[in-house]
């Protein structure tokens, strides 16, 4: 319990500290999100807000990690520190995608090509490393290493984690559209992971899963800079965290369900993301098949935004949903534990 107080409190205080020093280096040099003209009318006051708030989360995540470590020396293991890998090389990719944003004082960065492909560069380094140096299971899972049980292989393993990853990160960047929406439901998720990586720690026989704690600890980290973040990026917001944020917390939950045996189970921990993107691709089929839009404009939030819900209530009801999707998904967490055991018994 000290070693994710440490983790998360700390990470909390330094993404609380360290983002307004952002923000002064962003405004002292004038470099401001510029806001997509096809975006809500009302959004237009945001052009020239701070972006790149991303770096203080991953800034505040790392270092929490490595002074809990320092202080707390346990057992540890290789599987934290390849999801702090994953979280740092999506947040390079969405750095290089804001910067080159700001350069051109547009709201064009890197083409979808370029950025999909680093994208798909990095998953695959995750998924290589998580085999062959950190040992993961290669089995499909739900609640468990052994639910439903069937071993991927090799390859089969490292498809499906690149396709967990890339569609995480780009999940939750579709998300990243109002004032303070991803952080909060972010922080939602991964504290249900530290919950439940916890959870497994605490129980090595049922869930045989050696770097639990380390996992919790990794969890509770992202847990408290995303919250630090959100005191700066709550309505209105003084900061953005862009593609560097956005990208790096996708890649951030992928990485941690992925090696806690629960890769099926983020669809509903995170459903809110989930959401938003089918709301995405609905809209960009009905378009191109039948030339109709059936949202008034996508990312569904946007939708709620131009039927007339101001931008808080939006934020507030998602914000909601998160938690609830987040809760569900320990619950069926839990009932598997309650199930297996009456089973047993």
């Amino acid at each position: 319990m000290i070693s994710l107080a440490i983790a998360g409190g700390l990470s909390f205080f330094l993404a609380i500290f360290s983002t307004p020093v952002l923000i002064k280096f962003m405004e002292r040099r004038s470099l401001g999100h510029q806001v997509r003209e096809a975006g809500p009318k009302g959004h237009a006051i945001k052009s020239g807000t701070p972006t790149l708030g991303g770096i203080a989360i991953i800034f505040a995540a790392v270092i929490a990690f490595v002074v809990e470590h320092i202080v707390i020396r346990g057992i540890r293991t290789r599987a934290a520190p390849l999801v702090l890998l994953a979280v740092v090389g999506a947040g390079l990719v969405g750095f290089l995608d804001d910067w080159l944003k700001l350069r051109r004082k547009h709201n064009q960065g890197l083409n979808k090509r370029a950025k999909f492909g680093l994208q798909l560069a990095l998953a695959l380094l995750f998924a290589l490393l998580a085999e062959q140096w950190a040992g993961v299971n290669l089995n499909l899972t739900f609640t468990r290493y052994n639910l439903p049980g069937i071993n991927l292989g090799h390859w089969g393993w490292a498809a499906f984690a690149v396709l967990v990853i890339v569609g995480t990160s780009n999940a939750v960047n579709f998300t990243d559209g109002l004032d303070g929406l991803a952080a909060g439901s972010s922080s939602f998720a991964f504290v249900c992971l530290a919950v439940l990586a916890y959870w497994q720690f605490r129980h090595p026989a049922d869930y045989r899963l050696v770097p639990a704690l380390d996992l919790a600890v990794v969890s509770l980290a992202l847990a408290g800079a995303c919250t630090g973040f959100l005191w700066w990026n709550a309505g209105p917001a003084k900061i953005f965290m862009g593609d560097t944020g956005a990208l790096a917390i996708g890649a951030g939950l992928a990485a941690i369900c992925l090696q806690m045996n629960i890769a099926l189970l983020l669809p509903i921990i995170g459903g809110l993301f989930v959401i938003e993107t089918l709301s995405v691709v609905i809209q960009v089929a009905s378009f191109h098949l039948f030339k109709r839009r059936v949202f008034r404009m996508a990312p569904i939030h946007h939708h709620f935004e131009l039927k007339g819900w101001p931008e808080s209530t939006v934020i507030v009801r998602f914000w909601i949903l998160s938690a609830l999707c987040s809760s569900f998904g320990v619950g069926i967490f839990y009932a598997d534990f309650i199930a297996s055991h009456a089973a047993g018994h």
